[in-house]
């Protein structure tokens, strides 16, 4: 019997994939999803929690696993946002507390980890039991973070249709400019959502000329 079997002889199939995101280890993640239709797949990702109440994927991002996150988002009906017990932390969430944890040097690594994680369908602009999005949870210092993770937002609510994720203004601190909600079958501003945080003028001025234009 080979070492790796040997390991996880009895194990359940739920425990293999919990020790597999956990390890980085995407060989035993196959293993398990061999010969598994995709609806039996998809069950046994988004269904299996630890003792914790942690999601398959909040383990893995929790300690920056590339492989095995890129590896989860292959698999069909794959559930991005799933919130876990304790803080009611997404993945997204997750991800970000460890970069936070990591030196410096890490923070490039873990960038791109969240810009993949993004791109799959992660949604940032989800609420915690703390009522923070995974944006609040950046290190301030960690600005190239914090402005990927405010493009992504812009890009995702105004649909190419307002301001282009491009065309955003983000000041030195990492604040966001602004928040847009969509509603109906136009593109208006939600007063009780959108946040204008900006100190310099004429980010401030540009805002309400955007305003204006939008209740015209």
């Amino acid at each position: 019997m080979a070492p790796q079997e040997e390991e996880h002889e009895g194990a359940t199939p739920g425990e293999q994939l919990i020790e597999a995101c956990r390890r980085n280890n995407t060989d035993l993640l196959f293993e398990v999803l061999e010969d598994k239709g995709d609806d039996e797949i998809a069950q046994l990702l988004n269904t299996t929690t630890t003792v914790m109440g942690n999601h398959l994927y909040h383990e893995a991002a929790s300690r920056g696993n590339y492989e095995v996150i890129d590896a989860l988002l292959d698999q069909p009906g794959f559930e991005c946002d799933p919130v876990n017990r304790v803080e009611g932390d997404t993945p997204l969430h997750s991800a970000i507390r460890w970069i936070n944890s990591e030196p410096a040097e890490q923070r490039e690594f873990g960038n791109s980890l969240v810009e993949m994680m993004l791109e799959a369908g992660s949604n940032p602009r989800v609420k915690n039991k703390g009522g923070l999005t995974a944006l609040q949870l950046v290190d301030p210092r960690n600005t190239g973070l914090r402005e990927l993770i405010q493009k992504h937002e812009y890009a995702s609510l105004n649909a190419g249709d307002f301001v282009s994720a491009d065309e955003v203004s983000v000041s030195k601190s990492g604040d966001a400019m602004l928040h847009l909600q969509l509603h109906g079958q136009g593109q208006q501003l939600d007063d009780d959502d959108a946040e204008f945080s900006g100190s310099d003028e004429e980010e401030r001025a540009e805002f309400e000329r955007r305003r204006r234009a939008k209740r015209s």
